[in-house]
Formats: structure tokens, sequence, C-alpha cells
């Protein structure tokens, strides 16, 4: 049986499941177009005050328009269920992608890197955190675009008592920052270190920080030092292992304080790395005559426009010299 949502969005097949929600594809029956939905489990839903909440940040999520950013097209309550419309993705999530080719190469890591960044970076403007950055919610589209997902739903299911909360609502404490796992309020700074996180991952394949209990998982991330990404992936530079180490201090003042500054070192890097990289046309061998003789004659050509340039400084040279000449001459 079809079911469609508010007399409007109907639901054509299952995406995936999480702890909190499901996600479909959809279909918008008012303005045709083909559309995701995710619908929160409906123990998240009986709260009034979480109902608010949720409402409050889903408008807060809409008003984010930005290439690098899930558009949110509307939100609702149907049946009992609290959910939300959001623009169809194509392609798959950064997670899978991990899951299947191990580390990504530091080029292309460093890529979308930059646009998880760029995302979140005008979300921090806006004045929004996000809380719950991972790989899971950054979205990778068929030409290599990365989309960050799910703002606002984290946010609102913090506003839930603590004795109410399950391991789902947690959140992630795989890439929970410190003070996250302290249970203090996120910041900025907060969302830098998951990003942190994603990039160890990226890079290694592998998190700082495991563990299968969520409280000693949140305790590693408090008190413990992270591995040296270079000992697992020694093709990290120095440089590079020192953004991550400095990504995932403990102490908010010590990391980067937005996304967008984040973003701007590595930018900085890979434009580094690009130079560094660059390839260098080799010597012609003595068979290669025709591109010899190419080369010799655009030798000949730049030899010339450096003698036509010299003649040319001559000259001035000697007009300026006979200027007091010809004063004195006035003069006399």
């Amino acid at each position: 049986m079809i079911e469609i949502l508010n007399d409007r969005y109907q639901l054509d097949k299952q995406l995936g499941e999480g702890g909190m929600a499901i996600v479909y594809q959809a279909s918008d029956l008012m303005l045709e177009r083909t559309i995701a939905v995710k619908i929160l489990r409906k123990d998240f839903s009986k709260s009034k005050a979480f109902q608010e909440r949720f409402k409050e940040e889903a408008r807060a999520a809409a008003n984010l328009t930005h290439p690098n950013i899930v558009t949110v097209h509307d939100f609702g309550f149907d049946n009992d269920r609290l959910f939300i419309v959001m623009e169809h993705v194509p392609g798959t999530d950064l997670k899978q992608i991990i899951k299947k080719s191990g580390p990504l190469p530091i080029d292309h890591a460093s890529r979308l890197f930059i646009q998880a960044c760029a995302g979140l970076g005008y979300a921090h403007r806006a004045g929004l955190v996000h809380c719950d950055i991972k790989p899971h919610n950054m979205l990778i589209t068929p030409d290599h675009r990365l989309k960050v997902t799910d703002f606002g739903i984290a946010r609102a299911l913090a506003s839930v008592k603590h004795d109410e909360q399950s391991q789902a609502i947690w959140g992630s404490p795989a890439y929970f920052s410190p003070e996250q796992a302290a249970g203090r309020a996120p910041s900025p700074a907060s969302d830098v270190y998951s990003l942190g996180v994603v990039l160890f991952e990226m890079l290694t394949g592998e998190l700082p920080f495991t563990d299968p209990s969520p409280q000693e998982l949140a305790l590693l991330h408090r008190y413990e030092t992270p591995p040296s990404p270079r000992e697992i992936n020694p093709e990290i530079s120095p440089e590079l292992e020192e953004i991550i180490i400095k990504v995932l201090s403990k102490e908010p003042s010590s990391r980067y304080r937005t996304a967008d500054q984040l973003g701007r070192i590595v930018i900085s890097f890979t434009e580094m790395l690009d130079t560094q990289t660059q390839v260098e046309i080799p010597a012609p061998l003595p068979e290669d005559k025709d591109l010899q003789a190419i080369l010799n004659l655009e030798n000949k050509k730049t030899s010339k426009q450096w003698l036509t340039i010299l003649l040319g400084l001559l000259s001035l040279i000697a007009l300026g010299g006979l200027i007091p000449f010809w004063i004195w001459v006035y003069y006399q």
C-alpha cells in the first residue's frame, strides 16, 4: 500500500534506516519532483516540547541555502510521526565510500573535505551548529559534490531529557567532541573537532578512538591522546598530520574556531600539494627532431624578445642622459 504524508508526499521506496529515523525517496505530488523524506521514529515524536523544538530547528535549517548543504523544503506531523522533507541527492554517503575503498587518496579527500568545511562554515556564520557531524551525514553525488545533511535534527534531539535518552539518541559517540561527551553545550569548535575525526577516517580508513561502550568512547575523546595518523598511513605529510592533531585538541580554544578557518587551512595545504606534485615535462630525446626544432625556435623568439627589451632600456638611459645637456644649452 502506497503511503502519502499530509496528502502531498508519496513514499516511493526506503533509502536507509538509522536509530532515530527512516529515510525514503518520495514524490512531491504538488510540485511533481523527487524528494527525500526522513521520518523520525514515534518514540521521538511523543513529546510536545520536542515537537516544538524540532519545528524550530527545521525552520532554521530551511533558511540554509548553500551548494554543500542539503536543502530542507518542508516539515510536518502525520500519523503521530514527525517528518522532514529535503532535496533528493543521488549518490551515496561518505561512510559507505570509506567502507568500500578504505583510505582515500589525499588530494581527493582534501577536496571533499574542503566542501564539507564550506557548507558547515556557512551554517556557522548563520549561527547554527550541526552537533552531529559524521561521514554518514555527508552525501557524495556522482560528480563528486559533497552535501552535508541533517542540520537541526541533532540539536532537537539534544533537548530530550537525559533520563529519556536511549543509545540511539546519544548521537554519534565515535565523532563526539570532548565537550559534547562531557555533556556541555556544543559550539562551532565542536563541529570542527568532529570534522577532524572525519578527516582522520578519510585518510586512514580508521577512527582515532574505538570502543563498544559509548561511555568508554566518550572518555577516550575527553582524555586520550589520538594516535598518529602518519603511523597508519605514511603518505600523510607532517604538515597535514599537524592540521589533524590540532583539530583533535581536547580544548575548543586550541582548535580552529570555525569550519571556515579550517577550510582555508586545508585549501592552503591543497595548493601547496598541487605545487609540489606538478609534473615537469622531460627534455626531448635526440630522436624527437620535430619537437626539438619547435623548442629551439621558441628559444630564439625568447632571446629576440629580451634583446628588444634591452635595447629599449639602453635608449631610455641614453635619452635621459642628454636631458641635462639640452637644459644647459637652453640657458646658455
